[in-house]
């Protein structure tokens, strides 16, 4: 429908164009005559070209097709089954790896770990040393494609905040993020603890193709011309796509609105000393937790040659806040929780202007200790901002 309006005034504007000449005009209002018909017509190009997109639908053998031209110059990531590899050997988990199937993507289960790990290696070579000279590591041969839902991708919203936005840019973080491409994955079911809808991270348009697949049939909206030449070259069928969304979620959370550092001051921490064993597990599946530390492994007893890493880390960890000298802040459970809990609802948005949470429900599912952030916002917070205004 777009398509066809801008058509149609482009028409209209252009013969407009040549027809003035033919009117009695003097040469000033001809110049500013067609000067407003041109600049209309480019207007309308640009409108139709920022938000253009072409539907189509495939089967997955053109898809997998799609996918080996894509894969020349793209590494594909996407939530991948590791069977044995979850608590146990006998538990399998989703995660995020390269694929080159349509086939392998799950699509009926939430992944247990983000698709922060491929912006954000869990562990990232920077540089190589020696006494003489320093050595960038090489930045990936190919650039990536991610699949990914809509709170993931509103994810990486938070991502480029804290490492393009947030002061000078990290350089080894741009490099990568500069060759991605998102794949908006359809997400027609809601997963156990999410709350996406009350987050706002429910739908997104901020992708270059999307991605829905319904009775072994799958639907793209390309808005890249890149990625969309692969998917044009398969002559497949042009349908309207929308991608999908869920709408409402069992679980609603509200961060109350009048939340402030005061609550840092309330009882409400302690009953995490108790429960929480501090294994992180939390922070890391997070798509939205950015810290890591620096590890230098050296390859020499004198300490002369070697490499440096950047390695994900969390402020769940003893180590943490553990400087020189030996003292170490934060040592209880419930202080750390109380930290991690009010950097996603309070702080973040203090700086940025959004919240940094997306509402997966990620960190509810993964925690050993069935600790839940989603309570913590909804009964927690309002009592412990009530405890303290009582004590003012």
């Amino acid at each position: 429908m777009k398509k066809t309006v801008a058509t149609a005034t482009v028409f209209f504007f252009s013969r407009c164009y040549h027809k003035i000449n033919e009117a009695a005009y003097d040469v000033v209002t001809v110049y500013v005559k067609k000067s407003i018909c041109l600049l209309i017509i480019f207007l309308v190009y640009i409108f139709w070209k920022e938000g253009n997109s072409m539907g189509y639908q495939l089967n997955a053998d053109a898809l997998g097709t799609v996918f080996a031209k894509w894969s020349d110059t793209y590494d594909i990531y996407a939530p991948k089954l590791f069977a044995g590899t979850g608590r146990s050997s006998m538990q399998d988990i989703v995660r995020y790896g390269k694929i080159t199937k349509p086939e392998e993507i799950v699509w009926d289960k939430r992944s247990d770990y983000s698709a922060k790990d491929v912006l954000l290696p869990v562990c990232q070579t920077l540089f190589y040393f020696n006494e003489n000279t320093v050595t960038e590591a090489e930045a990936p041969e190919k650039g990536a494609i991610i699949l990914l839902r809509s709170c993931d991708l509103h994810a990486i919203k938070r991502f480029d905040y804290m490492y393009l936005q947030n002061g000078p840019e990290d350089y080894y973080y741009k490099r990568v993020r500069d060759r991605v491409k998102f794949v908006l994955m359809g997400c027609s079911q809601e997963f156990d603890n999410c709350f996406c809808v009350s987050m706002g991270t429910n739908t997104s348009d901020n992708y270059d193709v999307a991605l829905n697949v319904k009775d072994g049939q799958y639907f793209l909206d390309v808005k890249d011309d890149v990625l969309g030449k692969a998917v044009s070259e398969a002559k497949a069928p042009e349908v309207d796509v929308v991608p999908d969304h869920v709408t409402e979620n069992k679980l609603q959370v509200h961060i109350p609105e009048n939340l402030s550092s005061a609550i840092a001051k309330s009882h409400v921490w302690d009953e995490y000393d108790k429960r929480c064993i501090k294994c992180g597990r939390c922070t890391l599946a997070c798509p939205t937790c950015t810290c890591w530390s620096m590890q230098d492994v050296f390859f020499t007893e004198d300490h002369k040659a070697g490499e440096r890493r950047r390695v994900q880390t969390s402020c769940m960890f003893d180590d943490y806040t553990l400087v020189a000298g030996g003292l170490c802040f934060r040592k209880k459970a419930g202080e750390r929780m109380r930290f991690k809990v009010l950097h996603k609802t309070l702080e973040f948005k203090q700086r940025s202007g959004f919240q940094m949470c997306v509402g997966c429900g990620r960190c509810d599912a993964i925690c050993p200790e069935y600790i839940s952030l989603s309570h913590c916002i909804n009964v927690k917070l309002p009592e412990g901002m009530k405890e303290v205004t009582e004590n003012e």
